[in-house]
């Protein structure tokens, strides 16, 4: 049996993975998460080759447990604070995740893992400096603690590479939304408002733009790429490049919903809120082989499955 590790999978991202995976009976997954920001009822449910163990993988003696018990042959680490709210007012518990990745690191190549990924994330792009974004033009311009820990984690998965030979894929997530995702992202947040025909509320003009990533195009794509051996020792964009603005997202889901709401613009953020964000997924789509779920697509998803729930 192959076995595999989920650091953060009680996330949006790392729990639908840990559910994909775990439909395959030749995977035993095992979740590590500490449910600050994650949660149980993102985890498989009465699967015989599923362990979840609550630990924080920033704590050297919680995770070496885990990991010398089991002896995985693949990690994902997807654990991190994230949010943008919570790593702007939580700076210095952004900065001890590199702790987490250092601790993976050491572990894995200790214990023969074959592959670790990693979540690292559109921010370590900062204010871009081209269009379409591309992986190999990173200009690390973003003072922000959370960029900047993505960024030394990709450093850190690098140099181990090139020191002991562990092999990586380093994932730059970029805005993936789902059905569990909480509301603290905007597009979950605003979905739960318009239903609710409660005020809609943007942080400034609502012109920055962003792209949005159905959770099942991110789930296929990574998953492809760790079964398939595919971009080994590389990074990849995973997410859509379709650019809207805040606005825009916001009438569209006022629109699809049938919602009364109004959009409230609030004061600007002072820091991290970019103003554009658009990837070059040509590596995503070479890989699924086929076009991405669009935004009006993944909302009308994220309600169908809203109401069955509703109606049971």
């Amino acid at each position: 049996m192959i076995k595999i590790l989920i650091t953060g999978g009680a996330g949006n991202v790392g729990g639908a993975l840990a559910c994909f995976l775990v439909k395959k009976k030749e995977y035993h997954v095992v979740v590590a998460d500490n449910l600050i920001t994650g949660s149980i009822r993102n985890l498989p449910k009465s699967c015989d080759n599923f362990t979840f163990i609550k630990c924080d993988v920033n704590n050297y003696n919680d995770l070496s447990a885990i990991m010398l018990a089991f002896k995985f042959d693949f990690v994902f680490h997807y654990a991190a604070l994230v949010g943008v709210k919570r790593t702007l007012n939580n700076p210095i518990s952004v900065l001890q995740d590199i702790e987490g990745i250092k601790n993976i690191l050491n572990l894995s190549k200790n214990t023969c893992v074959k592959r670790v990924f990693y979540s690292s994330s559109s921010e370590v792009y900062g204010e871009p400096v081209e269009f379409p974004q591309n992986e190999h033009t990173t200009p690390l311009n973003s003072k922000l603690p959370y960029a900047i820990v993505k960024n030394v984690g990709e450093a850190f998965f690098r140099s181990y590479q090139k020191e002991y030979g562990l092999n990586y894929t380093i994932f730059r997530f970029f805005n993936t939304y789902g059905p569990k995702q909480s509301t603290d992202f905007v597009v979950s947040k605003f979905i739960e408002a318009a239903l609710n025909n409660q005020n809609i509320t943007i942080y400034g003009s609502g012109a920055q733009t962003r792209t949005f990533c159905y959770i099942e195009d991110n789930i296929e794509a990574t998953t492809k790429i760790f079964e398939n051996a595919l971009y080994v020792n590389e990074v990849i964009n995973i997410g859509s490049s379709k650019e809207l603005s805040i606005v825009e997202l916001a009438e569209k889901v006022i629109s699809i919903t049938d919602s009364s709401s109004s959009i409230v613009h609030l004061e600007a953020l002072t820091e991290g809120d970019m103003t554009r964000r658009q990837p070059d997924n040509s590596k995503m789509l070479q890989v699924l082989n086929r076009n991405l779920l669009s935004i009006e697509g993944g909302i009308s998803k994220i309600l169908d499955i809203k109401y069955s729930l509703m109606s049971k």
